[in-house]
């Protein structure tokens, strides 16, 4: 997939262009942007959370995806594939589509040098805006660290 520096697009035209494309991209409201390749240690740490995660909610009412699947932010109208993502059982999907999700639970990002400001900050601003949105975890994939951030029932977010 080609793409010119300039152009917005449409989300229609984003979705026609991304199930056709070999390499994933995120979309933001309008510019289209290709999502690099991980490190082995990102791919690792996603791969193992996923995992241990799928593991412990086995027989519940809910669903892991990894990194390859999409998810859709209308409020702030971006496409976006997280590391990893929890849902209730009962997906919502976006109308129209087969292969993006509405409704996460819980998303969590594996920190890159590249990502970990966007990650953090805008993309983070950008899934509050979901109302099923409940807990976020920011993976460092340098250090030992995971940071994690939950709505209680006051819909405040505590870290």
């Amino acid at each position: 997939m080609q793409i010119k520096q300039q152009k917005n697009y449409t989300p229609t035209e984003y979705l026609n262009l991304e199930t056709n494309s070999q390499q994933r991209h995120e979309y933001i409201n309008g510019e289209i942007i290709p999502i690099t390749g991980g490190t082995p240690n990102h791919n690792q740490i996603a791969l193992n959370f996923s995992a241990a995660l799928n593991f412990s909610l086995k027989r519940q009412p809910y669903r892991v995806f990894i990194s390859d699947q999409r998810l859709w932010i209308p409020k702030k109208r971006i496409y976006t594939y997280p590391d990893v993502m929890v849902t209730p059982a009962n997906l919502q999907l976006q109308q129209g589509r087969k292969d993006t999700i509405t409704n996460p639970l819980i998303i969590a990002e594996v920190l890159s040098n590249s990502t970990r400001n966007y990650d953090k900050d805008q993309k983070f601003a950008a899934y509050r805006t979901i109302s099923t949105f409940q807990e976020y975890l920011l993976i460092d994939q340098y250090t030992i660290q995971v940071e994690q951030y939950y709505k209680n029932a006051q819909k405040q977010w505590i870290f």
